[in-house]
């Protein structure tokens, strides 16, 4: 059985109102807790960090840059540990000369790019989606020293809330279908029209 399909499972039976994903924004009842924190100001790239490193089952991420050293050393930490680390990139900003993207794939952790898009421009992570106590991690943080050291920059981290976790774990699925997996030996798209943002 495909991974997915084993995801999709679980969060039926833990958040069956989120399973069918349908097109209609929803809203979904408050629960668990929420933690803000803003970048200059806070360690928004340690609370990423400890985020992936208390990770127990799986970790999906949607990164539209991916620089950060720290961020990129967790992920793989996570995978060699037996934590199952999937990545969705954005095609263009992958190839950012600093970018980790490469790295993480050359650790094993499966990556796909997103090229169906102009631009990928979700930055989430969700941690333990088929569990009762899912973290959901979003907001305008790029993964990069640049998001943390020099822009300003929000991130919510949310805690034991099921249903808004499924809710994202299945649009990470959604965007999946329209990836490509990441090759490193894959020729960069080069495009006129789009160049790598800043970190």
């Amino acid at each position: 059985m495909p991974l997915w399909m084993g995801l999709a499972a679980c969060l039926a039976i833990l958040a069956p109102d989120a399973v069918a994903f349908d097109a209609a924004p929803r809203t979904i009842a408050a629960r668990g807790t929420v933690q803000a924190a803003f970048a200059p100001w806070d360690d928004v790239e340690a609370l990423v960090v400890d985020v992936i490193a208390g990770a127990r089952s799986q970790v999906l991420m949607q990164a539209y840059l991916l620089t950060s050293r720290k961020i990129a050393l967790a992920l793989i930490a996570a995978q060699q540990r037996g934590v199952d680390v999937q990545v969705l990139a954005d095609d263009a900003q992958s190839r950012v000369a600093s970018g980790k993207v490469g790295m993480i794939a050359a650790a094993g952790v499966p990556v796909w790019l997103e090229t169906r898009y102009q631009s990928a421009h979700n930055k989430v992570i969700i941690v333990d989606a088929a569990t009762p106590d899912p973290i959901l991690v979003t907001g305008s943080f790029n993964f990069t020293w640049t998001a943390q050291h020099k822009n300003a920059e929000n991130i919510l981290i949310v805690r034991k809330n099921p249903e808004l976790a499924a809710r994202y774990a299945l649009n990470w699925q959604r965007h999946l279908t329209d990836a490509t997996a990441y090759t490193s030996t894959a020729v960069p798209d080069v495009r006129h029209d789009r160049k790598p943002a800043p970190e």
